[in-house]
């Protein structure tokens, strides 16, 4: 009895080994079954409103509506065009100096603030926070038209400003209109990007403020050598987030032309405007989508240019 117990164990030792081997590959792919099981969902999500729509839009942008023979296979004609074309390059230049210059602003001012908040010397700091972070959550056409009634000459602050004061004052000329805009843009944006900066402020440990401080170290100090390398990643975050935005300008240039006069704001006036007046009231879905594809490559080369250029800067540092 006992040695029949023996051989037992024995035999079921030596075939752990091989039931361990054959085990292990059977729980690796049960572990891969459930991962997919839950990505699946993002994955068809993502193909469906994300891939599908510009392989259709690289589809579309091969073809022209004609009023002869409808809508014909034209190849690469429509991307030729577009390369000649002056009011796409009139746009992407606007939205490129609008970029250079409204960019930097409202990163700056983001940073001012969560510098501040972080400092502990404001009153009220949750309060200021939520405020600050409040205009973010305002709907892009609803931040228009507040801000259109707020700057609007027939009926607005200004309009009453200059019944009373006589001037003639207007923030929607064709010189001033995208300097208003980029006013819009601050105000919505300046709170999202500062919460950033601020979560990224509080990560900090706190054990190097007070080693600073104790090598007597003022604020400015601190700052340069302790504040500024912890933002520098989240401010290349920021940017690449900023410039992607910008170059999707759409309905404050859209919205804008209907409640108030001469303001400069044209058909083409953006990129993504002139796209959707090509498609809803011209009918050229073909060299809309063409529009579209070259606008979306250009923004990720930017956006790559810069990402590449920022981590490199920020290891370095």
């Amino acid at each position: 009895m006992d040695q029949a117990r023996r051989f037992d164990v024995t035999a079921s030792a030596m075939a752990s080994p091989d039931a361990a081997r054959h085990s292990a590959p059977a729980r690796k792919r049960r572990r891969s079954q459930i991962g997919l099981a839950f990505v699946a969902p993002f994955g068809a999500l993502f193909t469906l409103v994300f891939i599908v729509p510009i392989l259709y839009a690289a589809y579309l942008s091969l073809f022209r509506q004609k009023l002869v023979g409808g809508n014909t296979f034209v190849g690469f004609a429509n991307y030729a065009k577009l390369v000649q074309d002056p009011q796409f390059w009139d746009g992407v230049g606007r939205i490129l100096r609008f970029t250079v210059v409204q960019v930097p602003i409202m990163l700056i001012f983001a940073m001012a603030l969560a510098l501040a908040l972080d400092s502990k010397r404001v009153h009220g700091a949750k309060f200021m926070r939520v405020t600050i972070f409040l205009p973010y959550a305002v709907p892009a056409i609803v931040s228009t038209l507040m801000w259109g009634f707020l700057l609007g000459v027939k009926y607005g602050l200004f309009g009453s400003l200059n019944d009373v004061l006589g001037t003639d004052i207007d923030p929607f000329t064709p010189g001033t209109t995208l300097t208003s805009i980029g006013l819009m843009v601050t105000w919505a944006f300046t709170g999202f990007n500062m919460l950033i900066f601020y979560a990224v402020l509080k990560a900090v440990p706190r054990e190097l403020y007070e080693a600073a401080a104790i090598d007597g170290a003022n604020e400015f100090q601190v700052f340069l050598a302790i504040k500024l390398p912890a933002l520098r990643g989240s401010l290349v975050v920021t940017i690449i987030f900023s410039i992607i935005g910008t170059f999707q300008m759409f309905n404050e240039p859209q919205i804008l032309p209907s409640m108030v006069a001469n303001s400069g704001v044209t058909t083409y006036y953006t990129p993504n405007l002139y796209a959707y007046n090509l498609a809803f009231t011209g009918s050229q879905q073909g060299y809309a989508a063409a529009l579209a594809l070259v606008m979306a490559a250009i923004t990720i080369a930017v956006a790559y240019a810069v990402q590449i250029r920022g981590l490199r800067n920020a290891f370095d540092q």
